[in-house]
């Protein structure tokens, strides 16, 4: 069997193509991102994805599938109990999530917890509910530079999030308190997937903006993943997105954050201009930052369109034993109510130069499948307890 020297997982984060079929136990009903953002606007230019498949997944009202696409696509399933962003990305390397994470959405955080996070901190909490994080700025980022008192929010998915004026409030003080709260919620009755400490600049409404010095202060993977196997394995493991903060750190070798998707998509490039040995894991979360949870199917569309674009550069240059996947961790349609993420299965879209065939897969049960596939292809073993069957043997 024939080994790719490099494998280039690409996670387009948020972009769901239809419900699962548990979706309305998670509140989600007749949700599908791509889908639906293709029905509410009036143009989608992807020429890149259609030539790989992605038309042919799910039917796109501005885009044709192919006849002959250049590689191989199909639809994961979830397994895990989850619609969020660690646990998909968890399963992909092998772990199933059989608890959710805890989310705080509809009341903010408990009491107890703001009144020790006051303590512990010094410093007075304030918002304390789920918001957008462009709107709590609006809201009260004047009211944090006057007093000094720490902005504190959540959202749909499991995080405690702590805004902080990069000038005022100061990056390393902020990075101090979030390290706090993130000490506070290992509890297991507060414990949330991550801590975001959410530096900003600006001194008035209107002006406010965030910056690209985020942090991400996640809990680390209850067990070992693929990731891990590579790296003991001495391959190589190159993050780039928030793919080291999703698993703390855990079985990546390089790492490099990116400013936006646009710039994930530079990085992915470049690394693909450097000779290596493994695998290249990127998050792309502008999709679901930006305009998933926004509600704004007009920018997802033109997200995607910036995708497409830096896709074809990455084509162009990817070498006979490269093989690049393309898949998503949930979904986040943009055209349904409220802001939370959307349980969905996720698109598979697999391709290489060095491919002979092509074709559609079966539907997957678990997103694990790509996991395990990088697994086998570099010759390591699955970690002890981690789910999913490689499909090396159809992608040739």
């Amino acid at each position: 069997m024939k080994e790719y020297q490099r494998i280039f997982v690409i996670v387009a984060d948020s972009l769901g193509v239809g419900a699962m079929e548990d979706s309305p136990d998670f509140g989600d009903v007749g949700v599908n991102t791509l889908g639906h953002i293709s029905q509410r606007v009036d143009t989608l230019e992807i020429p890149n994805l259609q030539k790989l498949g992605m038309a042919n997944i799910i039917p796109l009202k501005q885009v044709e599938p192919v006849e002959s696409p250049w590689g191989y696509y199909g639809k994961l399933k979830e397994k895990s109990k989850g619609k969020d962003t660690m646990t998909g990305h968890w399963e992909m390397m092998g772990l199933e999530v059989t608890k959710p994470f805890q989310t705080f959405t509809e009341t903010g955080f408990p009491p107890e917890l703001i009144q020790e996070l006051e303590q512990r901190t010094g410093r007075k909490v304030i918002g304390n509910k789920s918001a957008s994080g462009t709107e709590i700025l609006e809201e009260l980022a004047e009211e944090e530079i006057a007093t000094g008192h720490m902005i504190v929010y959540t959202s749909a998915d499991s995080v405690l999030q702590i805004c902080g004026n990069e000038e005022t409030f100061g990056l390393q003080e902020l990075y101090r308190c979030c390290e706090i709260a993130r000490e506070l919620t290992m509890r297991e009755e507060w414990r949330v997937g991550r801590v975001i400490a959410r530096p900003y600049v600006g001194r008035k409404k209107g002006e406010f903006k965030r910056t690209s010095n985020r942090h991400d202060y996640a809990l680390k993977p209850f067990g070992k993943t693929v990731l891990d196997a590579l790296k003991a394995g001495g391959l190589d493991v190159v993050s780039i997105g928030k793919i080291r903060d999703i698993f703390d750190g855990e079985g990546i070798t390089e790492a490099h954050k990116s400013k936006s998707s646009v710039h994930g998509m530079e990085q992915t490039v470049e690394a693909a201009k450097n000779d290596f040995h493994g695998l290249c894991f990127v998050n792309l979360v502008d999709f679901d930052a930006l305009w998933g949870h926004r509600r704004n199917p007009e920018g997802y569309a033109r997200e995607l369109e910036k995708f497409d674009k830096n896709l074809g550069k990455l084509l162009d240059i990817l070498r006979q034993e490269d093989l690049l996947i393309i898949t998503a961790d949930h979904g986040n349609d943009p055209t349904y109510t409220g802001t939370d993420h959307t349980r969905e299965k996720v698109p598979f879209l697999a391709y290489s130069p060095s491919m002979e065939g092509n074709g559609e897969i079966p539907e997957q049960e678990t997103f694990a499948v790509v996991g395990a596939t990088v697994a086998e292809n570099f010759g390591v073993e699955m970690p002890e307890g981690a789910i999913g069957e490689s499909l090396l043997d159809i992608l040739k």
